[in-house]
């Protein structure tokens, strides 16, 4: 049985979860959120409890109950609380510079790279080497995350570029000069 699939999902107050058909729809304080569920699953509210069902035990529809568990409980954590992802860039003059809501990093490259902000996700710089993307939608929130780290990852012989801020740089030596001379 799935561990994470039979867990009921406790609906805060202040958020209202529809269920129709096989999308589902959660309101709250941060926003709104939408997903399809997967056929032959099933969603059942009971007050403020939600629990995901499934029709038996084959091995399409329990790799669908945890998941789609896992999606709604994503969305309710997401309107009450919210999303957010810490990016930090390393490197003499790289930095990171809000306009308006277009973020635009000066890392190393002969033009400055733009990244527009998209619909409902927000982005802050808190200082020069510092970028916070938050918002509702978690695969949204770490989606603009990995595009802009992807500008430039960081290089493990100096550890300049863009990192999460809870990411490790594996470092290696570098080149070992010539014994002898």
């Amino acid at each position: 049985m799935s561990r994470i699939g039979l867990k009921p999902i406790n609906i805060p107050t202040g958020v209202e979860l529809k269920i129709d058909g096989n999308v589902v729809r959660v309101k709250g304080p941060k926003g709104e959120l939408t997903q399809e569920i997967p056929a032959g699953i099933k969603v059942v509210q009971d007050g403020a409890v939600v629990k995901v069902e499934r029709p038996n035990d084959d091995g399409h529809y329990r790799a669908m109950h945890g998941l789609t568990r896992s999606l709604i409980a994503n969305m309710v954590e997401g309107v009450t609380k919210g999303f957010q992802k810490t990016l930090e860039i390393n490197g003499v003059g790289y930095r990171a510079t809000l306009q308006g809501k277009k973020l635009v990093l000066s890392i190393g490259y002969s033009h400055p790279v733009e990244f527009e902000a998209q619909p409902g996700i927000e982005i802050e710089v808190p200082a020069p080497n510092r970028i916070i993307v938050k918002g509702a939608d978690k695969q949204k929130v770490g989606q603009m995350a990995a595009e802009i780290r992807d500008v430039r990852p960081p290089e493990p012989y100096k550890g300049k570029g863009i990192k999460y801020a809870n990411e490790t740089i594996r470092r290696k030596a570098g080149k070992a000069g010539k014994a002898g001379k």
